[in-house]
């Protein structure tokens, strides 16, 4: 049969709801991988589409057998495709290696044998020809847990009603991205970003030397766009990432300044970082900066600037790297 297009329902950043409304709310956990709606038309096909509306159903080819789950019963799910590290965390460097491989299906098809895809599911949109987005949420997910839908390569998390804090104290305890809370009587809406779910991103922050710098662009021309920043480890600075986010304008302009009065020809960091165009300077501007998790080879993923530390040193930033990058 012919189902609907229906693009993703996506949630708002912001902060657990008030103790007082804590019942009223369900809170999953955050996945760290790509948005998927998947098509089920109850012939044995799926189709897979991102949040743009593209077809990637040929990226993961070890999602096809989920076309024949539920039999001849057509449905629309909303999902997550993740790839699982060896703890079974989501783990989106990894994951990376999977995505847009939807017009190369030989590569794809190397690449499921290496990194397997696993599908988490927390919605059902639309079933046996009928729309559900209309329905409040706890009637969808009730709907959604009554498919069972629990195979090799896709599983149906729980949510749990109420116990917000420990929810999210739980998702921190284990390395978890995040938390997002759902109101429990919230409707579906197609491509809106709604306050009726919130997402809360764990956040960690660490210090950092500031290694060199990028030139901004269009009204940040004559500023850093980015700072390169780095950790010190056993005598070595080591580069961690670049910093574009966190200042106001004035904060920028003084970081700038900072910037050039340190300027030096020679990269101080251990290994040159692979970025073009980068101005270097002495690292002696030690900054903080907040970032949700890091990568394999411990780069900061989503990191944002926080402040100067002019009260330390380079020497006493030094930080304990992963085994990578000591």
């Amino acid at each position: 049969m012919d189902l609907p297009l229906i693009p993703p329902m996506l949630a708002t950043s912001g902060t657990l709801p008030p103790a007082a409304q804590d019942a009223r709310w369900a809170y999953e956990t955050k996945q760290d991988g790509q948005r998927v709606v998947a098509y089920l038309a109850g012939d044995g096909t799926v189709v897979l589409r991102a949040r743009s509306g593209e077809d990637i159903t040929a990226a993961y080819p070890e999602l096809g057998p989920l076309g024949s789950a539920l039999g001849a019963l057509p449905a629309v799910l909303d999902g997550e495709v993740l790839a699982l590290d060896a703890q079974g965390r989501a783990d989106f460097q990894l994951l990376q290696s999977r995505m847009g491989l939807a017009h190369s299906p030989g590569k794809a098809a190397r690449k499921a044998a290496e990194v397997p895809a696993h599908l988490v599911l927390f919605d059902v949109l639309h079933l046996a020809g009928r729309p559900l987005t209309a329905l409040p949420y706890v009637r969808r997910r009730d709907r959604l847990e009554g498919l069972a839908l629990d195979g090799p390569h896709w599983s149906t998390p729980g949510a749990i009603v109420g116990h917000g804090r420990q929810a999210l104290q739980a998702t921190r305890e284990h390395g978890l991205e995040g938390l997002v809370c759902k109101r429990l009587d919230s409707v579906y809406e197609p491509g809106v970003r709604s306050r009726a779910w919130i997402k809360i991103r764990n956040m960690q922050s660490e210090d950092v030397v500031g290694g060199g710098w990028l030139p901004g662009k269009g009204r940040l021309t004559g500023l850093p766009g980015a700072v390169l920043v780095g950790q010190r480890t056993a005598g070595r600075l080591r580069y961690v990432g670049s910093v574009g986010t966190g200042w106001s304008e004035a904060e920028r302009t003084r970081l700038a300044a900072l910037l050039r009065a340190a300027a030096t020809d020679t990269c101080p960091f251990d290994t040159v970082p692979p970025v073009a165009g980068a101005h270097w300077v002495l690292p002696r501007l030690v900054g903080e900066v907040r970032y949700s998790t890091r990568t394999r080879v411990g780069l900061l993923r989503q990191p944002s600037w926080l402040r100067l530390r002019p009260d330390l040193t380079p020497e006493e930033s030094a930080a304990d790297l992963p085994d990578d990058l000591v």
